[in-house]
Order: C-alpha cells, then sequence, then structure tokens
C-alpha cells in the first residue's frame, strides 16, 4: 500500500506504533511522543491512528480497559488478553484456519477476507505474582 506524504508528526506517530509489540492506544503514542512535539495533541494522534486504520496501515484489536488498542502487524495473526493487566500479545503460531473462514462463508453468504483470533486469560507476568503472593 502506498503510504501519503507524511509531516514529521504523521511519521512519528506511525513509527511509534509500528516500533511496539504493546499494541498501544492513542494515549500511549501522545504519551511517547510529546516530549520530542511538545505542541502535539491528543486529538492529532486520534486523527491519525484513525486514518492509518482506515488506509489499512495500522490494525484495532479492540478495547482493552476501555482503550482502543492498535497493531503495526497488519499480517493475520492471533492475540493473547490478559484479563488482569490488559496486556496485549502477538501469537504467531496459531495456524489459520481456513474451515472457519468456509463455514462462516456458508452460513452468512458472504465474502471472508481474513479472521482475527483472541484468546483471554491471565497471563505469565500475572499468574508469576498470584503465585508470589500465596
Amino acid at each position: 500500500m502506498a503510504r501519503k506524504n507524511f509531516s514529521k508528526k504523521r511519521e512519528a506517530i506511525y513509527e511509534a506504533i509500528c516500533s511496539t509489540k504493546s499494541h498501544p492506544s492513542a494515549e500511549w503514542v501522545y504519551n511517547t511522543l510529546k516530549p520530542e512535539y511538545p505542541d502535539l495533541s491528543l486529538g492529532t494522534v486520534y486523527r491519525n491512528m484513525n486514518g492509518f486504520k482506515d488506509d489499512g496501515m495500522i490494525l484495532s484489536v479492540g478495547s482493552v480497559n476501555g482503550q482502543e488498542r492498535f497493531d503495526g502487524n497488519t499480517k493475520p495473526h492471533s492475540h493473547f488478553i490478559c484479563n488482569r493487566c490488559g496486556d496485549v500479545i502477538d501469537i504467531e503460531n496459531v495456524p489459520y484456519n481456513m474451515q472457519a473462514d468456509e463455514v462462516v462463508r456458508n452460513v452468512s453468504n458472504c465474502d471472508i477476507d481474513y479472521h482475527l483470533t483472541f484468546f483471554y486469560g491471565i497471563c505469565g507476568k500475572c499468574k508469576n505474582i498470584e503465585e508470589d503472593n500465596n
């Protein structure tokens, strides 16, 4: 996908999203870039992130703890979301289930481009804290 001409702020917002595996929120991007770009507004971050999402340059992984989270990795892959701390973790080696696409296609009579899979539970970090407290 061809990238539009980017201003320095727009490029910085995009790079901040793509340079982390933390699946950042707009607030995280804003707080990360604000020291370098003092005139940056949260509205600018939201507008650019929504534009990147609309252009297919980033993905939304949904709302976690009330904040929409984003992923710079646009290749189909699974995610694990911790129900305690809200971490979003890429799960790269889960085979893509073509049968799921076919079932949904047959049931809904829709054309399926791809699907995303989310796993929910308690991450290893939270499990270790829990075990240490017992």
